[in-house]
């Protein structure tokens, strides 16, 4: 049994988003991912090979996908990107860390 908290050991500072692996099979993996005003670099797009769920459990974060729509996460929503959906995080909050959960599969 793997116990943890999404919340916990937070750093107080950020200069990079971080990734952290919690679970990785051959069909899921399941990351943390800790913001901080981080934001995609402007021209740069994910294209994933794989579907990818992610929410925010705390903060807030700004999606934006290719075709020039937006998508604002707040505490507990929650997006479903298809596979090879270009997508990039547009924003997060500044000064509060963003927690997000996203689940590769």
């Amino acid at each position: 049994m793997q116990l943890g908290n999404l919340l916990a050991n937070v750093p107080d500072q950020l200069p990079n988003e971080l990734f952290e692996d919690i679970i990785v099979t051959p069909n899921i993996r399941v990351e943390r991912i800790l913001s901080d005003g981080h934001s995609t670099p402007e021209g740069e797009w994910y294209d994933q090979n794989e579907n990818e769920w992610v929410a925010v459990v705390q903060g807030q974060g700004v999606l934006e996908y290719e075709d020039g729509r937006t998508v604002t996460l707040n505490i507990g929503d929650y997006v479903n990107i298809p596979a090879h959906v270009k997508h990039r995080v547009k924003s997060t909050k500044q000064g509060s860390t963003t927690v997000w959960l996203a689940i590769f599969y």
